[in-house]
């Protein structure tokens, strides 16, 4: 009876638009899965149930769990003025959401990850690629969502701040990528970082995945010093820019610190970069993400 009670006092306006969310939702969702399937040249179906390969599936299940991040700064809860400004605002930003997905997985293809052509390795059934692959996606959702959710309303300066969130996001991306391969060089006799990745090592992926979101999480942070004033783009980027890469280094000092009490007399470099160990790779990933959450809650 209780419950019947609480159904009671929602209005039919709010189920309506609800739904609104969820339809369009489902129809961005699906179209993710479109859209990996033209990004590898594969048909998805025969790639995931006949071919039984792993690696897109990986792939395209970041995407969808991108799209996923992405939807939720789309869809804040709030009442719209009517159907039309509910259904156009979420649309709108899904696909805004979308394109830059894609564009920030062109970016690493080509960029990141210059050595590495991740869509001839994805349908050769490269696990440690699609790894990364969808840690890149992941992160630049997180990164969008974070925008989406800082700007105000719909118009030129929005998408303007929208774009300059981006574009901050995938120079950090790359930096971190770039500072990553250094450190692997360093350590395993100039051995290449991306050849590694080529041949398969899962646990080096696993590693780099969890760096790529702690990073993702410390731009985020940035937006809870920032005020949105639409008309001060330079100032916003400058602003984004400086105050994630501070972000990123306390979280790469924080991350060391702690990850030398909780997997003390382990030396996870030769545990992940020689041996492989996946389990070890898995704690790390655990412990950065964990360090960039924590930190992220307590900026916000």
């Amino acid at each position: 009876m209780n419950s019947f009670n609480v159904f009671s006092y929602i209005k039919p306006e709010l189920l309506s638009l609800l739904a609104i969310d969820l339809v369009i939702a489902i129809a961005l969702l699906s179209a993710m899965r479109v859209v990996s399937g033209m990004w590898a040249k594969v048909n998805t179906t025969e790639e995931l149930s006949h071919k039984d390969n792993f690696a897109f599936g990986i792939s395209m299940a970041g995407s969808i769990f991108a799209m996923g991040i992405v939807l939720t700064g789309a869809i804040t809860g709030e009442t719209a003025n009517s159907y039309i400004v509910e259904a156009i605002g979420v649309a709108t930003y899904g696909i805004v959401g979308l394109i830059l997905i894609k564009v920030g997985r062109f970016i690493h293809d080509k960029v990141s990850l210059n050595q590495i052509n991740k869509v001839e390795e994805i349908r050769n059934e490269n696990v440690s690629v699609a790894i990364v692959d969808a840690a890149a996606v992941i992160a630049t959702a997180i990164i969008i969502r974070a925008v989406l959710l800082w700007v105000e309303g719909i118009n030129i300066y929005t998408f303007a701040a929208i774009l300059m969130g981006f574009a901050v996001s995938q120079t950090i991306l790359v930096v971190v990528t770039r500072l990553r391969e250094h450190n692997y060089a360093k350590h395993n006799q100039d051995a290449s970082f991306q050849d590694a990745l080529k041949g398969g090592q899962i646990a080096l992926a696993i590693r780099h995945a969890g760096h790529m979101v702690a990073t993702a999480l410390a731009v985020k942070a940035a937006s809870y010093f920032l005020i949105y004033q639409p008309t001060a783009i330079v100032m916003n980027v400058i602003g984004w820019f400086a105050i994630s890469i501070a972000m990123a280094f306390i979280i790469f000092i924080l991350n060391r610190i702690a990850r030398k009490i909780i997997l003390m007399g382990i030396d996870t470099t030769v545990e992940v970069d020689q041996q492989h160990n996946i389990g070890v790779a898995a704690a790390e990933f655990a412990i950065i993400v964990s360090i960039a959450l924590i930190l992220t809650s307590l900026m916000a």
